[in-house]
């Protein structure tokens, strides 16, 4: 399980990622950039500006955070938002 959510984390961070890579910390420059990345796929893929994305915008948009799309939106209400992938991608960082 957790391998998983490593492999959504770098997925999202860069469409060429490997899952063989290590997140960096985002308080490193490198890190940093992730995070920025990771910002613009969202705001590319929430296509309603609404600061939510829905499975069908996270399937055209961010593929793997639509294959674990209820693993991240734990409140079950049918979107996921930035914030919830940011912590989602910082526990996973923090337990490593």
């Amino acid at each position: 399980m957790k391998k998983m959510i490593a492999v959504l984390v770098l997925c999202i961070v860069s469409a060429t990622a490997s899952a063989q890579s290590a997140l960096p910390p985002a308080d490193t420059p490198r890190g940093e950039r992730a995070m920025q990345q990771l910002q613009a796929r969202f705001a590319s893929a929430n296509t309603t500006g609404d600061g939510k994305l829905t499975r069908d915008q996270a399937a055209a948009g961010m593929p793997m955070v639509a294959k674990h799309f209820d693993e991240i939106d734990t409140q079950h209400v049918g979107y996921v938002t930035l914030a919830q992938i940011e912590d989602l991608m910082k526990q996973k960082a923090m337990a490593r």
